[in-house]
């Protein structure tokens, strides 16, 4: 073969020239574009040269680049907006990236089923604002909703604010189409609000990374909306650990809200800094809430008696849901503090005020600010470590996580809640999961993608 004529990949020019006759201008190379589309949100950083850029319009297009890629052994990585946290989407020196962006449309609103369809590309509060218009709601809820993409949500599992009342992404996922790595489309799942045909495999590509294939359409179901406006509510806490035992209590009350979100005073000040809006700053918590439906005022009166019996120090009900928009831009505006190196570990909702405790001591023992944000209501716990941005100050962060991230553990907690593992996570696999199932997912993997062309070396 002839060097001059082949790339990193060890791919021809002549070979890069069929992909380019299957896709036209949708086949990018040039490399100012295509530099741009090389890393996610995340700390992982690459280094190196992708070898083109696939801006698909439809499921063909997709079809089209991973038959090629597979025939060339070249490693595909998958983009959607780009908002992922753990590296997922970063580009493979020598590699195609896969966009997804172009494919935006929602193609049906079914009201009388409660079901929509939608290609991956569209963005989350899109889906959610047209479904209203129907009397409808799409209920995962990510704090970046209004820039992250449904395609996305469905790989990494997505969670958000209202988890806590209808669970996270794969609880809305009804069937998907997905292009598989040898570039066959397989539809998985129904419209039917019961289907217990053969595996469950819709469940099996939810969360899945794109390690498995590439979801191009995907058919979610809605909710009503609740009847009445909904109510907002906020407790302040002098300690982080009261607040988790008061999250505990009301978790298990009959008064369970939508939404229930807690912030450290570290994070409600670094969000009033960089987006002044005149929110309480707490002395140690803020507890963040809505109820829904008719009963939304009684019950968010019910909650605050709870906040106060188990030592709330100020509490009310709120005028409009600028608190819970506030949190939302929590994560910003931590990084502009500086606050860059994050993690996303769950534990038990009972173990959450002794999960607070354990974070403090670990600020603490290292003398380094680390900010708590939860989606308190189901134990998700998003802390962020002040680090120097120099690789010897990202090691230290990264250490800091890795003991939040033991402790949540020794909580019979998890690695992720909803970020998933990507490439910031894989040394932490082994933390978690023991070799047989890691063995059982890798089989699953070498069976769909035996070339090992999509996202490899990530997730599991």
């Amino acid at each position: 073969m002839n060097t001059s004529e082949t790339g990193k990949s060890g791919v021809r020019e002549r070979d890069l020239a069929n992909l380019r006759e299957a896709l036209g201008p949708r086949l990018v190379t040039d490399r100012s574009r295509v530099a741009t589309y090389e890393n996610d949100s995340s700390r992982a950083t690459f280094a190196g040269t992708a070898l083109g850029l696939v801006l698909a319009e439809s499921a063909e297009d997709v079809s089209a680049a991973l038959a090629w890629a597979h025939e060339h052994e070249v490693s595909v990585s998958i983009r959607g907006a780009g908002t992922g946290l753990v590296g997922g989407a970063t580009a493979y020196d020598g590699g195609l990236i896969v966009s997804l962006e172009r494919m935006n449309k929602i193609v049906d609103i079914a009201p009388e089923d409660r079901l929509a369809t939608v290609q991956p590309g569209v963005i989350t509060a899109d889906l959610d604002d047209a479904a209203h218009a129907h009397g409808l709601f799409f209920p995962p809820d990510p704090a970046s909703v209004r820039t992250c993409t449904v395609g996305g949500n469905i790989a990494t599992n997505a969670g958000g604010l209202r988890c806590v009342a209808h669970g996270v992404t794969s609880d809305w996922v009804a069937a998907l189409t997905v292009v598989l790595a040898d570039g066959r489309i397989l539809r998985t799942g129904a419209r039917t609000r019961k289907n217990v045909v053969g595996y469950d495999l819709t469940r099996l590509f939810v969360g899945s990374e794109g390690t498995l294939g590439v979801i191009v359409e995907a058919v979610v179901r809605l909710e009503s909306v609740p009847v009445g406006a909904p109510v907002t509510f906020w407790a302040e806490f002098e300690a982080l650990a009261e607040s988790g035992a008061a999250v505990t209590e009301i978790v298990g009350s009959d008064s369970r809200p939508e939404v229930l979100e807690l912030m450290d005073s570290l994070t409600v000040r670094a969000i009033e800094e960089v987006f002044p809006s005149g929110i309480r700053i707490p002395r140690g918590a803020l507890l963040v809430g809505q109820t829904v439906g008719a009963g939304a005022a009684a019950h968010a009166e019910a909650i605050l008696a709870i906040c106060r019996g188990r030592g709330a120090i100020a509490g009310a009900v709120a005028v409009n849901d600028n608190l819970v928009e506030a949190r939302r831009k929590s994560n910003p505006a931590l990084s502009a503090r500086g606050l860059k190196i994050s993690c996303d570990v769950g534990v038990p909702v009972s173990r959450l005020a002794e999960m607070f405790a354990g974070v403090a001591d670990i600020s603490k023992k290292h003398g380094v600010e680390v900010a708590s944000v939860a989606h308190a209501g189901d134990g998700n716990l998003h802390c962020k470590v002040a680090a120097p941005d120099t690789p010897t100050g990202i090691a230290a962060a990264d250490a800091i996580i890795d003991d939040i991230t033991r402790l949540a553990l020794s909580f019979d907690g998890t690695i992720t809640g909803e970020h998933g593992i990507g490439l910031v996570k894989q040394h932490e696999l082994a933390w978690q999961l023991d070799e047989v199932s890691l063995d059982v997912q890798r089989a699953i993997k070498r069976t769909l993608d035996p070339r090992s062309i999509l996202t490899p070396g990530r997730a599991i």
